[in-house]
């Protein structure tokens, strides 16, 4: 009962973090891109994740966490595939009306129960989908605006879905079947990411901004912002991962359209966004999904711990969502270990 207590708290501390930190970064973000004029999202992304491994790998050499050896393939896959992940997202934006990038964020969360239910054998019971539902509904309500579609850019949403989901199932199964921890998986992987958006970025935000980020005049003021944001990312990079570690993607999705309802609460109440009555229902009506959502968790959770013999044949049962071949002594004989 101890150790479930601990990792019940540990759970809500990752939940808090995340939701602090992301609420944090996007207020500034904000007044960063909309106030001063600092358009370069996928470049800006590059600097939080060289930011994140550097300050990891600080700690690392202070001995904050242990170092653990993932094998190189698996790690480079796996950062590229986040990387490219990020940059579809910000085309996705680019080329749709925020409207349909909206859409494109809720459709996320149903394509990661289908792509689970497939290659895991997850299984979601029907109060689980009928509360997921009811969330994709009022945060739809809330956030999706005009619906204006083009081939292009339905064809970059449906890659940025694809790519997202299956980065952050990833995520999950990784940490999972090869013991590793969310730190020590960010660490190892962050450099690939940054490394493909700090040569892609500048290039797509030029696409898509028409501007240089090189040839971008830099004021102390958006130097101080860009700094912040940065210290920021870190917690929010090293909460994504603790998040879907300890939990699942589905639930970080969860949190993620919590932190949507309080991005627009937050932007009426500190920056005076427009919010009408419909922002007021789709919002009451997603935290109505997203609080069945939690409880119908909570009771699942407690079936599973009260008969631990079918919790077991479930995950026996589970395959991995990708294979790959380990090196070295770590290898082990068992198949479920090995991911891509």
């Amino acid at each position: 009962m101890g150790e479930m207590s601990s990792f019940q708290l540990g759970v809500i501390g990752a939940l808090f973090l995340s939701v602090a930190a992301s609420v944090s970064i996007v207020i500034c973000n904000k007044a960063l891109m909309s106030n001063l004029r600092f358009p370069f999202a996928t470049t800006l992304t590059s600097w939080h994740l060289m930011v994140t491994f550097c300050t990891l790998h600080a700690a690392q050499r202070f001995n904050l966490f242990e170092n653990k050896s993932i094998d190189m393939k698996t790690v480079m896959l796996f950062g590229i595939l986040n990387g490219v992940s990020i940059g579809l997202l910000n085309l996705s934006l680019g080329f749709n009306s925020i409207g349909f990038y909206q859409m494109t964020k809720l459709a996320i969360i149903p394509f990661t129960v289908l792509l689970e239910t497939i290659f895991l054998k997850k299984h979601f019971s029907q109060n689980i989908k009928m509360s997921l539902f009811l969330l994709l509904v009022g945060v739809g309500i809330a956030s999706v605006t005009d619906l204006q579609l083009n081939f292009v850019g339905t064809i970059l949403s449906l890659l940025a879905i694809a790519t997202t989901c299956v980065g952050q199932i990833l995520t999950n199964t990784i940490q999972k079947r090869l013991n590793v921890s969310s730190t020590q998986l960010l660490y190892q992987s962050a450099p690939f990411q940054a490394a493909i958006l700090f040569v892609s970025g500048p290039l797509v935000d030029q696409f898509l901004t028409k501007q240089n980020v090189f040839a971008y005049k830099y004021s102390p003021l958006v130097l101080a912002f860009i700094i912040l944001s940065c210290i920021i990312s870190v917690f929010v990079n090293f909460s994504t991962f603790l998040v879907i570690g300890k939990t699942s993607p589905v639930t970080y999705q969860v949190l993620g359209h919590l932190k949507t309802c309080l991005v627009l609460t937050f932007g009426y109440t500190l920056l005076h966004d427009p919010f009408t009555d419909r922002n007021i229902v789709g919002i009451l009506i997603a935290i109505f999904g997203m609080g069945l959502y939690s409880y119908f968790c909570t009771q699942e959770n407690k079936k599973k711990q009260a008969d631990p013999l079918v919790s077991q044949m479930k995950e026996k049962d589970a395959t991995p969502f990708l294979a790959i071949e380990k090196e070295g002594h770590e290898v082990k004989k068992s198949d479920k270990d090995s991911l891509v």
